[in-house]
């Protein structure tokens, strides 16, 4: 499970089926086998769920197929609170706190991937590899379930329209978007205005 989370790309393109699949045979070996239905209820309620699941609400929010690790981000959410996420590290309380109050401000710039790291440290969770030609995102949580797990979603590549799509632009991946919070989905995320410029494109 935590290994389809951090590289949903492995288990081929249907990766929230892979993951949805997964979750049906944990939640079978504990005897909960409707809590998956109820959890994508939730998400229905919130917009985080579609006709394609999560992945069509993130088609719209992410560029290109770096979604995936978007949806790795929420999914990851719900396998915290059933006990099953394997962070690589947990912010204690405090830096939690701290983390949840600046940083839909400081996303008020364009950031890239260091720039995050050097500003919060090591993510607890990074979905996706660590090759800078790519997208990803980063999780940072608690101990706690009930604490939101605080998302950062970077991209790569090339400008719409430009003939060379390889290498990408760019050094590294931008971030697109903060996400955090249990409320309306998309109002979970905060935009950089690189983030803002590529919604306007897509």
């Amino acid at each position: 499970m935590n290994l389809a989370l951090r590289r949903p790309g492995m288990f081929g393109k249907e990766s929230e089926l892979a993951l949805r699949m997964l979750m049906d045979h944990l939640l079978f070996t504990e005897c909960q086998p409707e809590a998956l239905a109820e959890q994508q209820r939730v998400w229905e309620e919130r917009g985080a769920w579609s006709s394609t699941g999560v992945a069509g609400v993130f088609r719209d929010l992410i560029p290109e197929r770096y979604y995936e690790y978007g949806i790795a981000s929420v999914y990851a959410e719900f396998a915290h609170r059933r006990g099953w996420l394997k962070p690589d590290r947990v912010l204690d309380s405090d830096e939690h706190a701290v983390l949840q109050g600046a940083v839909r401000q400081w996303a008020g710039e364009d950031r890239v991937w260091t720039d995050v790291v050097d500003e919060f440290g090591t993510p607890s969770m990074l979905f996706g590899g660590k090759n800078p030609y790519y997208g990803k995102t980063l999780g940072y949580l608690t101990e706690n379930p009930e604490e939101p797990m605080v998302s950062f979603h970077l991209w790569n590549g090339s400008t719409p329209g430009a003939e060379q799509s390889w290498p990408p632009e760019h050094e590294e991946p931008l971030l697109l978007a903060v996400r955090f919070g249990t409320g309306p989905f998309r109002q979970t995320f905060t935009f950089t205005p690189q983030g803002r410029r590529r919604l306007t494109v897509e």
